[in-house]
């Protein structure tokens, strides 16, 4: 399933990975570990942050991809549901319409 994540850095500890050199190195591992379709970054609330495009295979994947921005940035991780127009297309939009609408 095709998942939008959105990272949020706190300043702290990120900016002492700035400091002492190994924040790129850090982000570096993870993009390499974690594969994203596609990476931005960006500023989130006045923020550093981060959007990515994934793929997951089950729920349980969440940690795979959430716990190493947790535990090298104490990062705050959230995770939303992507889909294509042919998704959207084969929801059956129409179908619910009928038995849900008034």
């Amino acid at each position: 399933m095709k998942m939008l994540l959105t990272v949020q850095f706190p300043l702290e500890p990120f900016n002492f990975h700035v400091r002492n050199g190994k924040a790129g190195e850090i982000i570096a591992r993870i993009l390499e570990d974690i594969k994203p379709e596609t990476a931005y970054f960006t500023e989130q609330d006045g923020k550093r942050g981060g959007v990515f495009v994934i793929e997951l295979q089950s729920a349980s994947d969440v940690p795979r991809y959430a716990e190493p921005f947790f535990l090298n940035f104490d990062a705050s991780c959230e995770f939303r549901i992507l889909m294509s127009p042919e998704d959207l297309e084969n929801a059956g939009l129409e179908e619910l319409g009928k038995k849900w609408g008034s």
